[in-house]
């Protein structure tokens, strides 16, 4: 992106801004997904989260290609992790 002040041509890379409140500023959608899958498995996933791929024949992949067309559905799932990380698991 460039910004012109005044006369000089600035470049602005948005990337660049840190991620100083952003919880999941540097986990991937795909080590998001397998920490759900590991921790609560498919079928629980898919109680939560009413989405097709969790509850019919779920996979790893399609789950992704899924995540990453559907906005929707990817801030859900991202809702769950951080809602997983926030509360303690519990222990017997």
């Amino acid at each position: 992106m460039l910004i012109y002040f005044g006369l000089v041509k600035t470049a602005i890379n948005p990337m660049a801004t840190p991620q100083i409140n952003n919880p999941l500023h540097g986990i991937t959608l795909e080590k998001l997904l397998s920490e759900l899958v590991e921790t609560l498995g498919w079928e629980e996933m898919g109680r939560r989260v009413s989405i097709r791929c969790f509850t019919h024949d779920p996979s790893l992949t399609s789950s992704l290609r899924f995540l990453r067309r559907t906005p929707w559905a990817r801030a859900k799932v991202e809702a769950l992790y951080l809602d997983q990380k926030r509360t303690p698991p519990v222990r017997d």
